[in-house]
């Protein structure tokens, strides 16, 4: 392989942000570099690749066929770069500290207490945190990259020790705009006939769903959008007439407000485990057991 050939990062980056940012103005004050150095970079990469990249459509550049390509290849390269750099800064562990990873839901919706509640309890000790998909977390895991974990799924790994912490149940909910508020209970067909927004399909929540409606020979919902918050579902179904599966816990201040109302379904209950998952490495940490101290507290 020709090494000499591969585009340069800041190249890739500069063409990333034209796109991204609507201009080559754009991009340098984003960059903090003058227009020419944007310009210098884009003939760079023309260069390196042997096509036009972008083209003048008016007052605005374009991406080109083969800039379409290489600009989803930049995206690509980017964003293996910085999770490259989050795993190196992961070696850098200090004393007294855990390395901890969570999915989306429970980092929205359980997470930030947790923390303020062991940062009083614990002013010593330190948590880093980062929110992630579970397979991503379960790798982290196993790789030694994080120290513990709180998932939606137990992971199936050799090297990984798995605990209960939470029950929970994912549920039906709709806005107040819906027809169905206040319904009570719908049999299980009229699942196929309603509008879905839902969690995307990486998440947990949308796994255990698909899985619960395919057990019960349920194969496809019309599904409108997929969302990757479950807050910004929560603000769609009380603006509109969608629905959505959400775990219990993630919108259970919403249920107790009447932001949203929960929609029973006749032969259909989810229910689930969350679990705390973590490495041998960590049995003996101090944090570690420690933040396990409260995590079985929140479940009393």
């Amino acid at each position: 392989m020709e090494y000499r050939s591969l585009p340069d990062l800041r190249n890739l980056a500069t063409l990333k942000a034209v796109v991204e940012y609507g201009g080559v103005a754009e991009a340098g004050r984003e960059l903090n570099v003058g227009q020419p150095a944007v310009t210098k970079r884009l003939r760079a990469l023309d260069a390196c690749y042997g096509l036009q990249l972008m083209q003048r459509e008016g007052r605005r550049l374009e991406l080109t066929v083969a800039g379409v390509r290489v600009y989803e290849y930049a995206r690509l390269v980017l964003d293996h770069q910085h999770s490259l750099l989050d795993d190196l800064d992961s070696l850098h562990v200090g004393e007294n500290s855990l390395r901890l990873e969570v999915t989306g839901s429970i980092g929205e919706h359980l997470l930030p207490e947790l923390l303020l509640n062991f940062a009083e309890a614990h002013p010593d000790y330190r948590i880093q945190s980062r929110m992630g998909y579970t397979r991503r977390i379960q790798t982290r895991l196993a790789t030694g990259l994080s120290d513990m974990a709180l998932l939606e799924q137990a992971p199936d790994h050799p090297e990984i020790l798995v605990q209960k912490w939470l029950d929970d149940e994912v549920v039906l909910v709709c806005g107040k705009a819906h027809p169905l508020w206040g319904c009570g209970m719908i049999p299980l067909a009229d699942l196929k006939q309603l509008n879905y927004v839902l969690r995307e399909s990486r998440s947990s929540m949308r796994a255990t769903l698909d899985k619960a409606l395919q057990d019960i020979g349920i194969e496809n919902i019309p599904i409108a959008m997929e969302v990757g918050s479950t807050d910004t579902i929560v603000e769609m179904l009380q603006r509109g007439q969608h629905v959505s599966f959400l775990p219990r816990f993630s919108v259970e201040e919403a249920l107790s407000s009447e932001g949203i109302y929960h929609i029973k379904v006749q032969g259909l209950r989810i229910h689930r485990t969350l679990w705390i998952a973590r490495t041998r490495a960590t049995l003996n940490n101090d944090v570690s057991e420690a933040f396990i101290q409260l995590l079985r507290h929140k479940v009393g």
